[in-house]
């Protein structure tokens, strides 16, 4: 994949407030509650799509047209980062804050679903780095031999982060809801970046805001500064539909 320069961490998503208003939605009325599962849940839902959407995309693109194969291409790193960032959150900051606050007569079974997850983590994380090779060998190549190499590792990618995120989302964020308290999530988030350029901050934001609820939109906007919130209205969402028509071929599905 491309390499990235000259960037400034900035935090992965905008930290959303608590959700106060989840019952009063279908979407979430059985997810747990609290800033830190909602970013959770958040995060696993652009992955989860993403990774989807661009094994569909590679299936169909042309195998030797560089300027789709390179939009392709990048838009698998960014997703790519984005899961390995989480990935890295979650092992230094987040499972140990929550080890940390769990009572005692919980915390062998948390350390074996800990375990657990940084088994599956692991697999995931050598699986992009496979996803890297194959695409960069693709667009070295530009067969279609070499563009189904990729699709099918983008596919397996992403039915592997479908099972680690169900899994994940079973048994570790109602822990994440019950134990950890706005503090130590507050000290979590703080932690949590990623070098993206401007562009690619718009992107994933609006990539987190496209199929959200009315809830999760709503905390999502309210973690973005004043500032942010006037550019995104003024045209960050502009420029997002416009990106997504260039990547997908369609416009965002809301």
């Amino acid at each position: 994949m491309t390499a990235v320069h000259a960037r400034t961490a900035t935090p992965v998503l905008p930290v959303p407030r608590a959700p106060a208003d989840d019952a009063r939605s279908d979407r979430t009325a059985t997810a747990p509650a609290g800033r830190a599962a909602a970013y959770q849940r958040v995060l696993h839902r652009v992955e989860r799509r993403e990774l989807r959407l661009l094994a569909e995309l590679l299936t169909w693109a042309p195998p030797a047209e560089p300027a789709r194969t390179r939009a392709l291409i990048g838009h698998a790193d960014l997703v790519s980062r984005l899961l390995l960032g989480h990935h890295r959150l979650e092992r230094e900051a987040l499972w140990p804050a929550l080890l940390d606050a769990v009572p005692a007569s919980s915390e062998a079974e948390l350390r074996h679903a800990v375990a657990g997850w940084t088994e599956r983590a692991a697999r995931i994380d050598s699986a992009v780095r496979d996803l890297a090779t194959a695409a960069r060998q693709w667009e070295v190549a530009g067969t279609a031999a070499a563009r189904d190499v990729l699709a099918r590792a983008c596919l397996r990618l992403a039915e592997a982060v479908d099972v680690h995120t169900a899994d994940e989302e079973r048994v570790l964020l109602p822990l994440l809801a019950a134990h950890l308290d706005t503090a130590r999530w507050s000290a979590v988030a703080a932690a949590s970046s990623c070098r993206l350029t401007r562009r690619e901050r718009r992107l994933v934001l609006g990539l987190a805001l496209e199929d959200s609820c009315a809830g999760d939109r709503a905390r999502l906007l309210d973690g973005l500064s004043r500032r942010q919130r006037w550019a995104w209205r003024l045209a960050g969402a502009r420029r997002y539909r416009a990106a997504v028509v260039r990547l997908r071929g369609e416009p965002p599905a809301a």
